[in-house]
């Protein structure tokens, strides 16, 4: 029995417009919720660069990061000084204090703290806690001191953090603060509560030009950034974004992709949709996607056409 050319051509478009959709559910977005989206971050797996596709996901329009101590919401990205703010629910501030279990970057995570980071630890046991040290022959030493291994300079932000009301009905001593800056979390940028014997932390990263009033710092955590080992913004993903374009990546090694808008992905960029209308220009090569749609197509008028 022979199919006519008029039952292959239905299905063609039936196929061509199957799989356009499929594609087109692929498509990146330049944006999650309110927040703009840039290399080398991304919306979904493809997207972006693949380094930090694990770490940050957009998730029901929010950009969340995730770390093996919690997720975290990312409340803006500074894509000129490459810093990404994240707040964590669990932390205490000016306006509400709370336990929580500490903040830790993945040692494998393409991040670092800025150096505008504040981290102060709340309700530190001055007994126990490996914080404090004594300056004496032993505990039982009458002139022992207890000596905080706490940033000497930021006796000032106890003080305020502590005069919150939220804090101060806890009615807790001021020596029970200690203000930890990046570098004092080590290598691995870890700050375990539970063996730093303290019952919370509070970070910022400004105090918004108001020092002694804590209610209107900034609070959360500020992170850096970097593209790659030399921190060089790659060319290829410069040119797509000018062309509304988005950077991602495809294919076994995860090589480079620009995902233009209706789904299609090319090897440079998006300025040939427009060439249609304006002077010629040559494509540029398409993934295999693409060509799956036109060569399934004939594929299927050749053969119902027998």
């Amino acid at each position: 029995m022979k199919f006519s050319h008029f039952c292959a051509i239905p299905l063609y478009f039936l196929t061509f417009t199957a799989l356009s959709s499929l594609i087109a559910s692929q498509t990146c977005k330049n944006s999650c919720g309110k927040i703009p989206i840039k290399y080398p971050f991304g919306t979904g797996l493809g997207c972006g660069d693949p380094r930090f596709q694990q770490y940050v996901t957009c998730d029901e329009e929010k950009l969340t990061l995730t770390t093996h101590t919690g997720c975290y919401p990312v409340t803006n990205i500074e894509y000129s000084g490459q810093v990404m703010y994240i707040s964590d629910p669990s932390m205490s501030t000016c306006a509400c204090t709370q336990t929580g279990k500490g903040f830790g970057l993945d040692w494998d995570a393409p991040f670092s703290f800025h150096d505008d980071t504040v981290f102060t630890l709340l309700d530190c046991s001055t007994t126990s806690s490996p914080i404090y040290k004594t300056n004496g022959a032993d505990d039982l030493d009458s002139n022992t001191t207890v000596i905080p291994q706490c940033d000497r300079a930021g006796g000032p932000i106890c003080s305020f953090l502590y005069s919150c009301r939220a804090i101060s009905l806890l009615d807790l001593p001021i020596s029970t603060c200690c203000v930890y800056s990046p570098v004092d979390l080590g290598p691995s940028f870890e700050m375990d509560l539970q063996k730093l014997q303290c019952t919370s932390y509070s970070g910022f990263y400004s105090f918004n030009g108001q020092e002694s009033n804590p209610e209107n710092w900034k609070y959360g955590i500020a992170l850096k950034y970097k593209f790659n080992v030399f921190n060089d913004y790659p060319s290829s993903c410069a040119n797509c974004e000018r062309s509304n374009g988005v950077c991602g990546y495809g294919g076994v090694y995860n090589t480079f992709v620009c995902n233009c808008p209706g789904g299609l992905n090319t090897t440079s960029d998006c300025f040939f949709q427009s060439s249609y209308n304006h002077s010629p220009r040559l494509l540029p090569q398409h993934t295999a996607g693409n060509c799956l749609i036109f060569s399934l197509a004939y594929f299927l008028v050749r053969i119902f056409s027998v």
